[in-house]
């Protein structure tokens, strides 16, 4: 049992942000294509590692989107109207952060993070809905992967790359 209200570190357990996030489709479902949250925070972790950026921020990036494995994916456009979801979703991802991010991330490493996860963003739209969502394109530095990967192997993949991070 999980409390998202009031997250207790002792109780978020990667295994299970791992396992949520490989079985929650981005976009709301609408990509021509099962494509995960998993699978994007996978790609985003090796962006970060082609762009040469910490390990920490590797890190950062890998997790960014945990808070979601309990409270769901909500699209951008409509979580920006939902401030509610805003006060209770930033605490959370910030108790994910910090139990394996210690110090907590500065506000540089934040900017990285979410700047891929922006370059992340654009791309899934170009490659899984033929839309362009901003210009210029942001340009990526790893190949990522946005076919479908079934839900076992993301899972495990995001696990790896997790202890190899944290180790």
């Amino acid at each position: 049992m999980f409390d998202p209200l009031h997250p207790c570190s002792e109780q978020i357990i990667i295994e299970d942000i791992a396992h949520a996030l490989s079985f929650l489709c981005r976009a709301n479902g609408h990509f021509k294509s099962f494509y995960s949250v998993g699978q994007h925070c996978i790609n985003c972790a090796r962006e970060a590692s082609a762009r040469g950026y910490s390990k920490r921020v590797q890190l950062g990036c890998l997790l960014h989107d945990g808070s979601e494995a309990y409270l769901s994916d909500v699209t951008r456009p409509v979580k920006e109207e939902l401030p509610r979801y805003l006060t209770i979703e930033r605490p959370l991802q910030e108790a994910i952060w910090n139990k394996w991010l210690t110090p907590a991330l500065t506000q540089e490493e934040e900017d990285q993070i979410f700047e891929i996860d922006d370059a992340l963003l654009y791309n899934e739209f170009v490659a899984l809905m033929d839309t362009a969502l901003i210009e210029p394109t942001p340009v990526l530095c790893a190949p990522a992967q946005f076919h479908f990967v079934d839900f076992e192997t993301t899972k495990q993949e995001y696990l790896k790359l997790f202890y190899l991070l944290t180790a």
